[in-house]
C-alpha cells in the first residue's frame, strides 16, 4: 500500500491543478469580454484621457547634473530640449555669486572709503567716507527704481527698457537672467555692487573741494547719462558692444569685469570733472600729503580681497573660468605693485608704501577687462605694464598738464582701464575662455573702437552734466569752508579729536 500510494498521489495533484487553471482562465476571459462590451457601449464622442507630460528621463537628469557641474545650460542636449528638474538657482554657483556680491560691496565700504580717506588731509577724511556712503544709498535706490531695467532690459542697442522697473519680475527663485545657475535676484544685486563702486571712484579726483549735495546730484545724472547705457551696451544680450552675447553687436568687444563700463567711464569722467571744478585751494603751494598711509594700506588690502568678487565673480559661477580670473587677478596685482615700487626706488631713491598701494590697484584695474580671457603668462606681462604706464601718468603726466586729480583716479582708472581694454585685444586667448575663439578675428580693432566710444561718450556727458550742476547749485563750497575742512562744515563732525 505504501509503495502504491507513493506512485498515484502526484498524478492526482496535477489533475487538480489543471482543473483549477482552466477555471481561472474561463473567468478571466469572461471578465475581459464584459469589459470589451462595456467599452463598445460607451459613447463614441467621449474624449480619451490625456497622459501626463513625461518628465526628464534618468539619462536627461544625469545630463543636467553634469551641466550643473560644468556651469552650462541644463535641459538642452543638441536638438533635444526638456524642462530640467533643477532649472532654478544651483546652490554652489549661487553661493559663490552671493559671496562675490558681498566682496564687491566690501570694496566700496570700507575698502575704497579707507583707501581714499587715508590719502586726503585729516580735515576731509569724513567727507570722503560720507560721499562713498551717500553714493551707495543713492545708486541703490536708482537701481531698484529703474537702473537695473535700463541696464539689462531688452530695449535697444544703447539702453534698456522699463520691463524690470522696481525689480518687477526679478525673482530669487528663478535663474537665467544673468546665467544658468544663479538666482535672478543675485544677478541684479551683483550688478548693483558694480553700479555702486563706479561713481564712487570719481570721488578721488575731486576730493576735498566739492560740495556733498553737488556730488550727489552729479552722480544721479551721471548714472543715467553714462553708467546705465554702458552697462547695457557692454553686458546686455542686445548691447551695442557685447561681443560674447549679441551676435548683432556693431562692436564685438570683450570686457570681462568692467574695463570700459567701470574704470574707463569713471576715470575719464573724473578727469573732466576735476578740470571743471578746479584745483584745491592752495594746490602747489601747500603740502597736501596723505594724512594716514596706514588707512590707505588697509584700504588697499580690502580692495585687493574684494576684487576677487569683482573679477572671479564675473564668471557667474564657481567654475574654471572663475579660477582663471582669480589666478590672473592675483598675478597682475602683485606684479604691478612690485614694478611700481621698484620704479620709484630707481627714479626717486625710495620705494614708498603709497607706490605699492597705487601699483596694486593699477594692476587690479588693468587686468579687469581681460581677467577671464587671458592666461597666467599674459597676466604677468599685463602686470608689468600696469605698474609702469599708470606710474608715468601719475608721476609725470599730471604735473606736465597741471590738473589736480587729487587721488589719481584718472591716472590709475582712466589710463589703467584704457590700457587694460587694449591689452585684452592683444592677449585674449581661447585657451583661457572658449568664447574668444569666435571673436579673435579683428578683436584688437573692436577693442580700440570700444575705447574710443567710451572716451568720447564719457567726456561729452560729463562736460554737460557738470555745467548743469554748476549752473543750478554750484560745485564748490566757499573758500573759507574748504580751508576749514569739509568734515566739520558739511557733516558737523571731525574724524579725529585734537
Amino acid at each position: 500500500m505504501l509503495k502504491s500510494n507513493n506512485h498515484t498521489t502526484p498524478w492526482r495533484s496535477i489533475a487538480s491543478a489543471a482543473v483549477f487553471a482552466i477555471a481561472t482562465l474561463a473567468i478571466t476571459a469572461g471578465d475581459m469580454r464584459a469589459q470589451d462590451a462595456a467599452a463598445a457601449a460607451a459613447p463614441a464622442t467621449a474624449p480619451a484621457a490625456e497622459a501626463p507630460p513625461a518628465g526628464p528621463t534618468l539619462e536627461q537628469r544625469i545630463f543636467d547634473l553634469e551641466k550643473y557641474v560644468q556651469n552650462v545650460q541644463p535641459g538642452k542636449d543638441g536638438d533635444k530640449t526638456w524642462k530640467s528638474n533643477i532649472a532654478g538657482p544651483g546652490p554652489g554657483h549661487n553661493s559663490w555669486q552671493m559671496i562675490s556680491t558681498a566682496l564687491v560691496i566690501f570694496m566700496t565700504l570700507p575698502g575704497l572709503a579707507l583707501f581714499y580717506g587715508g590719502l586726503v588731509r585729516s580735515k576731509n577724511v569724513l567727507s570722503v567716507l560720507a560721499q562713498c556712503m551717500g553714493i551707495a544709498g543713492l545708486v541703490t535706490i536708482l537701481w531698484w527704481a529703474c537702473g537695473y531695467s535700463l541696464s539689462f532690459g531688452a530695449g535697444n542697442a544703447f539702453i534698456g527698457d522699463l520691463q524690470y522697473k522696481m525689480l518687477d519680475g526679478v525673482s530669487p527663485y528663478a535663474s537665467g537672467a544673468g546665467y544658468w545657475w544663479i538666482s535672478d535676484a543675485m544677478w541684479a544685486m551683483f550688478q548693483l555692487s558694480f553700479a555702486i563702486i563706479t561713481p564712487a571712484l570719481i570721488v578721488g579726483a575731486i576730493a576735498e573741494r566739492m560740495k556733498f549735495i553737488s556730488v550727489l546730484v552729479f552722480v544721479a545724472l551721471w548714472m543715467f547719462a553714462v553708467y546705465f547705457p554702458f552697462a547695457h551696451m557692454v553686458w546686455s544680450t542686445t548691447g551695442f558692444m557685447c561681443g560674447p552675447l549679441n551676435p548683432d553687436a556693431t562692436i564685438k568687444a570683450l570686457d570681462f569685469a568692467g574695463g570700459t563700463v567701470v574704470h574707463m567711464t569713471s576715470g575719464w569722467s573724473a578727469l573732466i570733472l576735476c578740470l571743471l571744478v578746479g584745483k584745491r585751494s592752495g594746490y602747489g603751494k601747500e603740502k597736501m600729503a596723505p594724512h594716514s598711509m596706514v588707512l590707505c594700506a588697509v584700504g588697499t588690502g580690502m580692495l585687493w580681497v574684494g576684487w576677487y568678487g569683482f573679477n572671479a565673480g564675473s564668471a557667474l559661477g564657481a567654475d574654471g573660468i572663475a579660477a582663471n580670473a582669480f589666478m590672473t587677478t592675483t598675478l597682475a596685482a602683485a606684479t604691478a605693485g612690485f614694478v611700481w615700487a621698484i620704479l620709484e626706488w630707481f627714479l626717486r631713491g625710495k620705494p614708498s608704501v603709497l607706490g605699492f598701494c597705487s601699483g596694486i590697484v593699477a594692476g587690479l584695474v588693468v587686468i579687469t577687462p581681460g581677467a577671464g580671457f587671458v592666461t597666467a603668462n599674459s597676466s604677468v606681462i599685463i602686470g608689468v605694464l600696469a605698474g609702469a604706464i599708470p606710474f608715468i601718468a601719475v608721476a609725470y603726466l599730471k604735473s606736465l598738464l597741471g590738473y589736480d586729480d587729487a587721488l589719481d583716479t584718472f591716472g590709475v582708472h582712466g589710463v589703467g582701464g584704457t590700457l587694460g581694454a587694449i591689452l585684452t585685444g592683444v592677449f585674449a586667448d581661447e585657451k583661457a575662455n572658449a568664447v574668444v575663439a569666435g571673436l579673435k578675428d579683428g578683436l584688437l580693432g573692436n577693442q580700440l573702437k570700444a575705447v574710443a566710444l567710451t572716451i568720447v561718450w564719457s567726456v561729452v556727458a560729463t562736460l554737460v552734466i557738470t555745467l548743469i550742476v554748476k549752473a543750478v547749485i554750484g560745485l564748490r563750497p566757499d573758500t573759507e569752508v574748504e580751508n576749514t575742512g569739509l568734515d566739520l562744515a558739511e557733516h558737523g563732525e571731525t574724524g579725529y579729536e585734537h
